[in-house]
């Protein structure tokens, strides 16, 4: 959990408390001179990575770190502190024991920091290692990845102090491509690049990339996927974003629809190239796919070619009448891409990266017996809205392609966009990821993160787990954030700034921000009243609100403390996106309460809230664009991306007032449970029930670990839940699972009430149906079960599982006459 022990300097004392050998080096102090070593020969990259995290240092002390290149290291010459940084095979570090004693040749990506005889060594496998080493050293003593990208400002210190084990820090990745997808991309980073940022190229070109890409390396992460949107000029057609990838170092991969690394929506001419269609044009195509194949060898790309074939834009293959027909020619289709690179790039074509995404309909085809070659990475991809829909079974798993995961941080599509705010809840990103791993996805991850901004922290939590799967553990998730937290805004602010943002996603995973309107979008359709309860036992519409203010209001008395030059970063990271989730609630709930309200004086004040909500989002929009760093972001932030209903002024006038609340007998109070709570518990062939920190409604959401898939056979797991009824009748328990996906479509629950026979209840959806619709806009799948009780006291329920990767979140024990309800009342931490 390097990231959580290591994160901020100001920590040193406490780190060297938990760790019983700890090594201390001056970085950088004012009675000291630091010089930091490096090879005569070494590449570009890593002469500007020295360089940058050498300012980086001096912005904090005002003390100038000497850089040298050297190819021998005198004794007599190292004066002062000494930083050492190259790869293993540099002449500078020959003869170094320490460095013998490790396995580096062919060692993807790896790095040491260790103290050696007074000196600081950073040393790598390749180039990308050595630089990781060097920004992990920087993260270290608190320079925060975000420097630029969410102007996180480290903190002034007399000196520097970087506390590291005594054995030093090894590491190499977990995965071996990990990166970002730049996504729906036109209200955010292509204005801003093209008006603000870029304006001589007037697109997202290799001066943005180039940010982009440093901004990769701080993450140690190593991939891109481009952004491909018509309205952004394609990354090959923009003079010098190719060779700014070389300059960096960073391997270009393409989406889904994007096979052999070229961008169809504005490469493919139909004019001039006909149909996109391999049934009937497939000499043209090849020539396309050719021509880029050459172009990335001649530019000496490092390439990671997606295989296949989708239509010019997230549509199925043009030309086929059947499945069968499709699979047919997927099959041709990868046969002669594979011939093409071996010969186009002179290499055996089992030693080229390719990938092949199963997204949408090309997931039925693999499902149906599409044959892809073994030493193809298989990329599963979750449902748009976190939940992943296939991975490796034990025998895929055997695959030397091996697998990975396409992952949405960001999504345009139906049911809904989530286009604005970035609320995937991270202990979701945590569970889907982590279990991913464990089946075998440790090839290739690669998250749609829309434009960036808003998404920092979700990018960095899943990058993180992607160079280190064991940095967090599932009841670290809160832990990370933290961290976090006390890296940009200091140690004083790191628990009151968590608290605000883990609530953040906890009531964004009930209904995110987007999502409040109740319309949907493909086809796009008008707000609707909420569904969250007015009913005088248990307000829940005003219990939400409440809690949003709460939330704003914490956020508030927290940014008193941080530190000024940190309030742009706060601004970006908390505030912003805080008060904007926050507003656009306020201005739905308060519409509803004015529409569902008889009083007139009432009715006006809750129409004026609900106004004045949609006009501080203006506010607060405006204010990242041009108020905010002499509009430094101008451009970046839409409030309205597509301008979907739901960014609009909500007119209820049309809809049917609130239905009555439906009349039961008030003192039998439903029972509300947290799924940890259970009071007894079984697993089975060594897997056993955990919760899962930061997942949920519950924040703490239960589910059997290990996650590798396994099916049990006799005796299932349980968990066993007990409660207090004292009045007979007939009563239904309502049990919520997170709506997550098995390869067979078959997760079951078994219900058990008392010594009753247990029913079962299927929780799978497959496909768009309009049910799993429903279930990923409201992030639970709910099973309802009748209970007929017939005597009074205490009562057992239990819930078997027949297979891992199922998620239990909530459960209530009421009569069904009791009003729907959103979340339980007695939500508990």
């Amino acid at each position: 959990m390097n990231k959580i022990l290591y994160a901020v300097v100001v920590l040193i004392s406490v780190l060297s408390c938990q760790q019983k050998k700890t090594d201390f080096y001056t970085i950088a102090g004012s009675s000291s001179t630091t010089t930091i070593y490096v090879s005569g020969q070494c590449d570009s990259l890593l002469r500007w990575a020295v360089k940058d995290v050498a300012q980086s240092v001096e912005s904090i002390t005002g003390t100038k770190l000497l850089i040298k290149e050297a190819n021998e290291l005198p004794e007599t010459e190292i004066g002062g502190n000494s930083i050492i940084v190259g790869l293993y095979t540099d002449e500078l570090l020959k003869n170094e024991k320490f460095i013998e004693d490790k396995d580096w040749k062919d060692v993807w990506e790896q790095f040491l920091i260790k103290q050696d005889r007074g000196k600081l060594f950073i040393v790598g496998s390749d180039i990308r290692g050595t630089v990781y080493g060097l920004f992990d050293m920087a993260e270290r003593i608190g320079i925060s990845p975000w420097n630029w990208w969410a102007d996180v400002k480290p903190l002034p210190r007399d000196v520097v102090n970087l506390t590291l084990p005594s054995e030093g820090i090894l590491q190499s990745p977990s995965v071996k491509f990990r990166g970002i997808f730049l996504n729906d991309e036109d209200w955010g980073l292509q204005p801003w690049a093209a008006k603000t940022f870029e304006p001589e190229t007037g697109d997202i070109g290799p001066k943005t990339y180039e940010k982009i890409f440093q901004l990769l390396l701080r993450l140690k992460a190593n991939t891109i996927w481009p952004a491909m949107h018509h309205c952004t000029k394609p990354f090959f057609a923009t003079e010098g974003s190719k060779e700014m990838a070389g300059k960096y170092h960073i391997v270009l991969g393409s989406s889904h629809a994007e096979p052999m690394l070229r961008n169809n929506v504005r490469e493919w001419d139909q004019q001039k190239n006909g149909a996109f269609n391999y049934f009937s044009n497939s000499k043209n195509v090849q020539q396309y796919w050719q021509d880029r194949v050459k172009e990335t060898k001649n530019a000496g790309n490092e390439c990671l070619y997606s295989m296949g074939m989708r239509g010019i834009h997230d549509s199925k293959m043009e030309g086929a009448s059947s499945q069968e027909e499709m699979i047919d020619m997927m099959h041709t289709i990868i046969k002669d891409q594979r011939d093409m690179l071996a010969t186009a790039l002179e290499k055996s074509v089992e030693e080229i990266p390719q990938v092949l995404v199963p997204y949408k309909e090309v997931l039925d085809l693999y499902n149906a017996g599409l044959q892809v070659p073994d030493d193809i990475s298989l990329m599963w991809c979750d449902d748009n809205y976190g939940y992943i829909r296939r991975l490796s079974s034990r025998e895929e798993q055997k695959r030397s392609g091996g697998a990975g995961v396409y992952y949405h941080l960001s999504y345009w599509g139906r049911p809904h966009d989530y286009l604005w705010l970035s609320t995937t809840q991270p202990g979701l990103i945590w569970y889907e990821m982590t279990r991913a791993y464990q089946n075998g996805a440790k090839k290739i991850w690669i998250a749609n993160v829309g434009d960036i901004k808003p998404a920092e922290y979700n990018t960095e939590f899943f990058l993180d787990l992607a160079w280190d799967i064991n940095s967090i553990n599932s009841s670290g998730v809160k832990d990370h954030l933290r961290a976090c937290c006390a890296r940009d805004f200091g140690v004083e602010n790191a628990d009151g700034i968590a608290d605000v943002m883990q609530e953040y996603y906890r009531l964004a995973f009930l209904r995110k921000p987007e999502f409040m309107g109740w319309s949907q979008t493909e086809p796009t359709t008008k707000t609707h009243l909420s569904a969250f309860s007015t009913d005088a036992n248990d307000n829940e519409l005003q219990r939400r609100i409440d809690d949003y203010q709460q939330l704003v209001d914490k956020a508030d008395r927290v940014k008193q403390s941080v530190s000024t030059n940190l309030l742009d970063a706060f601004f970006q990271l908390v505030e912003y996106p805080v008060k904007g989730a926050a507003l656009i609630n306020h201005k739905f709930l308060y519409a509803q309460l004015a529409d569902c309200i008889a009083d007139e004086d009432d009715k006006a004040i809750y129409q004026s809230r609900s106004q004045d909500a949609y006009h501080k989002i203006e506010e607060l929009t405006n204010y990242y664009n041009k108020g905010m760093l002499s509009g430094k972001w101008n451009g970046m932030m839409s409030a309205a991306p597509r301008n979907l209903p739901v960014f609009a002024m909500p007119d209820f006038s049309a809809e049917t007032v609130m239905k009555d609340t439906m009349h039961y007998q008030l003192d039998i109070k439903p029972v509300f449970i947290q799924a940890k709570d259970y009071t007894n518990c079984r697993g089975r062939n060594d897997y056993n029930w955990q919760s899962i920190d930061g997942l949920g409604s519950s924040d703490a959401a239960i589910t059997l670990y290990p996650l590798s898939i396994h099916t049990f056979k006799g005796e299932l797991p349980f968990v066993e839940y007990e409660f207090e009824n004292d009045q007979p009748g007939e009563y239904e328990i309502e049990i919520r699972c997170l709506p997550t996906h098995s390869n067979n479509f078959n997760h079951e629950l078994r219900v058990q009430f008392d010594e009753n026979k247990p029913e079962v209840y299927p929780l799978n959806t497959k496909g768009r149906s309009n049910e799993w619709k429903t279930n990923v806009l409201r992030n639970f799948v709910s099973v309802k079960s009748k209970l007929d009780i017939t005597n009074t006291g205490r009562h057992q329920v239990k819930i078997f599982v027949n297979q891992t990767g199922i998620v239990i979140d909530q459960l209530a024990v009421k009569q069904e006459a009791y009003p729907a309800y959103y979340e339980i009342p007695n939500k508990t931490n």
